[in-house]
């Protein structure tokens, strides 16, 4: 008589399997980037404009043709304004990536003459040279990604289009997509006020501080707030080359960083948790290693997208007996494994 599997193996097989099917999946995912994050774009955008939408018909009573063309219109409106303040900021940064590597540069000679001075044997003209052809390339790869995102903006409108015609506002979502749906708009809701309440702090308090390029870092805070723990601590560090060359006083350039610093700081660790709450229902470890996990498939619009593709998971898993303690897994909560009775 064959015996029964016990608990613990029945989910190592489970596990196994999940395994091999994530696997399975990361491979369809590169492949299918080119159309998939576009979608994945549009599905997120356009449930941030089905509330004005659902609105214009249900309680102003407005013909459902003429409210989808106000909605897209509305959502198409305030992403043209922000496309074209990023491209703006991309070309202010790489049309003073030239400037900036001199003055980067002369900083840097200063640096060595105070270590020759102390007798460290120091190349200064390899260092130098480097620092200069080194520098505006830095400066174009890093907004190669956003560039690319620009590029695609096109396929991400004609989803949009698609998903918002097709909405009907008559007929009410339950279940789990009501669940995602819900979840993901309370979710891209409060990160985009935060999101701009940053933004708007880090380029005045730069401002204020005279620092070139002021604007760009607040855009930058306000998009790279998107990435959890990892987007702020890079939007700080970002105006260091900038400050570092425009500034001799060492505390301005210490104020350049900790200012906008303690701003990523205040919002990202006390206002945000308290008005995300618990509703992601993510592990803190679980957030990281799912932005390491789609910022290696997709860069960094999957890092932008991590957790609420995650999240969407996790509600899924949720929904399935044996699937459920993966999910509870995915919210940091282990799941009691019941031992059979000899």
């Amino acid at each position: 008589m064959v015996s029964k599997l016990t608990t613990e193996q029945n989910w190592l097989i489970i596990l196994s399997l999940l395994t091999i099917a994530a696997l399975a999946l990361g491979i369809v995912l590169v492949y299918a980037q080119p159309v998939l994050i576009p979608f994945i774009l549009a599905a997120f955008i356009s449930i941030m404009v089905y509330p004005l939408l659902d609105f214009q018909v249900l309680k102003l009573k407005f013909p459902r043709p003429l409210a989808s063309a106000i909605a897209l219109c509305a959502g198409l409106l305030l992403l043209g304004l922000l496309f074209a303040f990023i491209i703006k900021s991309v070309e202010a940064i790489v049309s003073t990536a030239g400037q900036y590597s001199e003055n980067f540069a002369s900083f840097a000679e200063r640096i060595i003459a105070k270590l020759q001075s102390w007798g460290l044997d120091v190349n200064q003209s390899n260092i130098i040279e480097n620092l200069k052809g080194k520098i505006p390339n830095m400066v174009t790869s890093t907004f190669g990604t956003v560039v690319n995102f620009i590029t695609s903006a096109f396929l991400v409108l004609i989803f949009v289009i698609f998903m918002v015609i097709g909405r009907n506002p008559h007929i009410t979502t339950s279940g789990v997509y009501g669940s995602i749906e819900q979840e993901i708009r309370r979710y891209l809701a409060i990160k985009t006020v935060l999101s701009i309440i940053t933004g708007l702090l880090v380029w005045l308090i730069l401002a204020i501080l005279n620092v070139q390029l002021a604007s760009v870092f607040g855009m930058l805070a306000f998009l790279l707030n998107y990435i959890p723990n990892i987007g702020s601590i890079i939007a700080t560090l970002l105006p260091i080359p900038v400050a570092v060359a425009q500034f001799t006083n060492p505390w301005m350039i210490v104020l350049a960083i900790a200012l906008p610093g303690t701003v990523q700081m205040t919002i990202g660790n006390i206002v945000e948790p308290k008005l995300m709450g618990k509703r992601m229902n993510l592990h803190p470890i679980v957030v990281l290693m799912a932005l390491s996990f789609w910022g290696l498939l997709w860069g960094a619009i999957g890092m932008l997208l991590a957790v609420p593709i995650t999240a969407i998971l996790r509600i899924i898993l949720m929904e399935f007996e044996t699937l459920k303690p993966v999910g509870m897994i995915l919210a940091g909560k282990l799941p009691k494994i019941e031992k059979t009775s000899k």
